[in-house]
């Protein structure tokens, strides 16, 4: 096999300094992610006469409930023998740190990070917004989702810029050479995600160009998720599996936790009756 073919991948992983601060890749495409998302949803807030007053609060909810839900979902789903395993583990999990086998700790940043846990945090504080605020939650969950597609984007960018997330061994022609990790040709599986969002995000903008009175009746919201999801469901077939208790598994956990994502986001993009049966008001 002649990796010359392939795309040699071995960014540096600082984007830039700020006098003795280093700014890596992947804060970086975090950053340009939610602020994307920030001008967006303002856009949207603005041109459905929202009082501007309740769109800053929106953005603080949103960014913590996506950061917690995020590291909590990578540490429960995915490693939860380690985190669970002791109290120092546990602040690990918490604090964006590693304790050293001599007692001392380093500053790592939050280096797990799962978008299935992103996900349920947005939604609570959503939720937790909404209590507050008194805005319709289906117009708040629907403006989000229009922008979500964009900050899923610039993570899995962010994933690419880390060499993480690997997908597997392969000889298509595009195939990456993640240095980092060994000298084999795999997918790009967190091109493969970026690609796709940036997709739905054009999707979900022409249907609210073509259809803005559906904002509030959770049709965006349903549609956001259910394409994600969807093709979260099918790019993993390309990954490498990122913990070693997936090995055995028909599907991975990426997979099985995007079913029911899957399931909710149809059921919301259909509407009305089901949540009128459930007692949730649209």
């Amino acid at each position: 096999m002649n990796n010359l073919l392939y795309i040699l991948w071995n960014p540096n992983l600082v984007a830039f300094h700020l006098g003795p601060m280093s700014i890596r890749w992947y804060s970086l495409c975090w950053l340009l992610g939610l602020a994307s998302a920030y001008f967006i949803v303002k856009r949207l807030y603005k041109e459905q006469k929202i009082k501007p007053e309740l769109f800053d609060p929106l953005f603080i909810y949103c960014f913590v409930g996506i950061l917690i839900g995020a590291r909590l979902g990578h540490c429960l789903f995915y490693e939860p023998d380690y985190f669970l395993s002791s109290g120092k583990h546990i602040v690990e999990m918490i604090l964006p740190i590693h304790f050293m086998a001599d007692g001392s700790w380093k500053f790592t940043g939050y280096e797990g990070l799962a978008s299935h846990g992103g996900t349920i945090g947005l939604i609570i504080a959503l939720w937790l917004y909404v209590r507050r605020t008194k805005v319709n939650i289906w117009r708040v969950l629907d403006n989000v989702a229009i922008a979500t597609p964009v900050t899923a984007c610039f993570i899995r960018l962010g994933n690419l810029m880390n060499s993480e997330i690997i997908g597997k061994t392969t000889d298509v022609p595009w195939a990456f050479i993640f240095e980092r990790v060994d000298m084999t040709p795999r997918h790009p599986g967190q091109l493969y995600e970026a690609i796709a969002y940036a997709i739905f995000f054009f999707v979900g903008w022409y249907f609210y160009r073509k259809k803005p009175q559906r904002v509030g009746t959770g049709f965006f919201f349903g549609l956001c998720i259910t394409l994600i999801f969807t093709a979260r469901f099918f790019i993993e077939f390309t990954k490498d599996i990122q913990e070693e208790f997936e090995a055995s598994m028909l599907l991975n956990m990426g997979q099985l936790l995007s079913i029911p994502f899957v399931i909710v986001g149809l059921l919301c993009m259909k509407g009305g009756k089901w949540m009128q049966k459930l007692g949730i008001e649209k």
